[in-house]
């Protein structure tokens, strides 16, 4: 009875999984034909462009050229780049349609801080055209109202509020679970690196003394330039922003008029009166018209030229001298193969090794948005950037994390440019080994034994603890990873060794922190480092052209990309957090559970909170 019973349950979960499948390709077909239908256009003569934080706005195109999919409509979207973004704002500042600016700044906490600053960047350059900006939520985050303060205009809903409380930086420990399942932990880092605190959420239940003081000082760093920023846009003393925050003066709608953080508390049907004020006119519905970034993007035809890595023909079509732009968005893996959000060292080695010999392309911008991870994928994509280098003009511009490996693989470029908020250096490497032998035994009843023709044939690690002698091996490679590290920042930025081994220990710092200590060259993001490439080239803007390598995904990886948001979204979970977290948990999971080699990463699981 019981064997009928699990073979009936078996079968009819294998039918509910073939049914979905299939509504899941007959959707996915529809959705590919409509994706050729010709699109209606929604910008009229009298626009305002609308910047909704709700759409999601990306450091780098997806493999998938389908998109993400929205299990609830069974329809794909697609995310926003912040090269469009910023294309668009100021493509928008010389487009007679547009009239002004909207900022709705209200959305689910995707976008970074460093996007935040570059959309500023172009925002500002919008205003210059004399035309108007105007921000309005319910509530404001403090990161969504540093992208309103650029505003000439802020709205507040008169019952929201606005949180202005400082800078957060914290990491999650995994000693006190570790202990609880009797799981030994090995680590291994140079003996100067003692900011390298990527091991310490498995040997601490609490930063360390060094570990504080680099975070404290990072996180003071981070908060005095959001405020210098605000103090910049609102004409409000810096001193008095920090005692706002101090004293948690501001949490109300009142609160923020009163300390002069908003104009106004208004609904928003008062941005209706705003724009009659800037002449804007209503459409024949007496309303005005508004358009989103993203259909902004599409209708006016500013998406980037996209150049698939096996597709480098499509190049011969362009006459133009050509910048390519590269991307390394991700934790640093080894191997060669595409997937969002990691960056794999062999297939980055590849694209890096295809702009060089590409006649064509004039100067590359290679964009990074990296903890950093493997020490062996970086140095493979290391030892292509110092090629490129030699042949053309490469400008790194950091984005939100461009550290430790990230670092790595940024120093053979000619000029480096890092937003403020940006977290790199960790110049630094550590190794972790488990021994999971009493967590097997104890707690399984499971046990392990084997025969080897030396004491270190069999497997390391995770079955048994390590002897001297692999320890002792394991040490050298650590410290020959971090010397050929400390090495290539000292040629690639010139610096002289001692200099660079003051500023390495593994400590991160801003990039503000880290222009001053000569590790970039200056701050700035996409916009800068395209105009400084075209510049190190000599290309002249009317006869220059921006392309993107993308890398896309087999078909079949499109379908198991698909499918893993449908069951994720099926489980109760958005799509961000499948992408964010789940796939956050799924790269910690091999250090559990086996050697994860020598890593040159951020240290720990970083979450910044601004």
């Amino acid at each position: 009875m019981n064997f009928w019973k699990v073979f009936g349950a078996t079968m009819l979960a294998m039918v509910v999984a073939f049914a979905i499948s299939i509504i899941f390709m007959i959707s996915l077909g529809v959705n590919m034909l409509a994706s050729f239908e010709p699109q209606r256009s929604l910008l009229t003569e009298e626009s305002i462009l609308y910047i909704d934080l709700n759409e999601d706005i990306v450091e780098a195109p997806l493999c998938s050229t389908l998109g993400v999919l929205e299990p609830e409509k069974m329809t794909f979207s697609k995310p926003i780049t912040l090269l469009e973004a910023i294309a668009a704002i100021e493509g928008a500042a010389t487009d007679s349609k547009i009239r002004g600016i909207c900022i709705k700044a209200s959305g689910e906490g995707a976008i970074s801080a460093t996007a935040i600053e570059e959309l500023m960047g172009a925002i500002e350059r919008f205003k210059l055209s004399g035309k108007f900006v105007v921000a309005y939520d319910d509530n404001y985050t403090q990161g969504e109202y540093l992208l309103a303060s650029v505003a000439d205009n802020i709205l507040l809903q008169p019952e929201g509020g606005l949180s202005w409380q400082g800078v957060g930086l914290s990491s999650i420990f995994y000693k006190g679970l570790l202990d609880k399942i009797d799981a030994k932990v090995e680590v291994f880092r140079p003996s100067t690196c003692k900011y390298k605190s990527g091991v310490e959420p498995y040997i601490l239940k609490q930063m360390s003394t060094a570990n504080r003081e680099q975070m404290t000082s990072l996180a003071n760093s981070m908060w005095e330039s959001i405020c210098r920023i605000v103090s910049d846009n609102r004409n409000i003393p810096i001193e008095r922003l920090n005692s706002y925050a101090r004293d948690l003066k501001i949490t109300l709608a009142e609160d923020a008029l009163k300390y002069g953080l908003v104009d106004e508390l208004a609904y928003e049907d008062r941005l209706a009166e705003i724009y009659d004020s800037h002449g804007v006119k209503r459409n024949s519905h007496g309303v005005h018209n508004s358009i989103s970034l993203g259909a902004y993007i599409t209708d006016s035809g500013l998406m980037p030229l996209r150049v698939s890595t096996t597709e480098q023909s499509a190049l011969a079509f362009t006459d133009k001298e050509l910048v390519a732009i590269i991307y390394a968005d991700g934790q640093i893996v080894d191997g060669d193969a595409y997937m969002d959000g990691y960056v794999y060292g062999s297939r980055l080695a590849q694209e890096l090794r295809t702009a060089r010999l590409d006649t064509k392309t004039k100067a590359v911008v290679l964009r990074v948005n990296s903890p950093g991870g493997s020490a062996l994928a970086s140095d493979v994509a290391w030892r292509e950037m110092v090629l490129l280098q030699q042949k053309k003009p490469v400008v790194v511009s950091m984005a939100s994390m461009a550290a430790s490996g990230g670092y790595y693989i940024s120093v053979p470029a000619d000029y480096i440019f890092a937003n403020e908020l940006t977290l790199t250096g960790s110049i630094g490497v550590y190794g972790v080994m488990f021994n999971l032998e009493d967590t097997f035994s104890k707690h399984l009843g499971i046990t392990f034994d084997s025969v080897a023709t030396s004491p270190s044939a069999s497997a390391m690690g995770i079955m048994r603890p390590l002897s001297k002698r692999e320890r002792e091996a394991i040490s050298r490679s650590v410290d020959k990873v971090y010397d050929t590290f400390t090495s290539h920042v000292a040629e690639g930025r010139n610096m002289p060794l001692k200099s660079v081994l003051d500023v390495a220990e593994g400590r991160v710092w801003s990039g503000t922190e880290a222009q001053a200590r000569g590790l970039v060259d200056a701050i700035g993001g996409m916009n800068e480092a395209i105009a400084k490439a075209m510049e190190l080239a000599d290309i002249n803007i009317s006869n220059g052209a921006v392309y993107e390598y993308v890398a896309p995904l087999t078909p079949l990886e499109e379908w198991l990309n698909s499918m893993g948001m449908l069951y994720a979204n099926m489980s109760g979970l958005s799509y961000k957090l499948y992408y964010e977290e789940l796939r956050e948990i799924v790269t910690s999971a091999p250090m559990v559970v086996t050697d994860h080699g020598i890593q040159a990463i951020l240290p720990g699981k970083l979450k910044l909170n601004i």
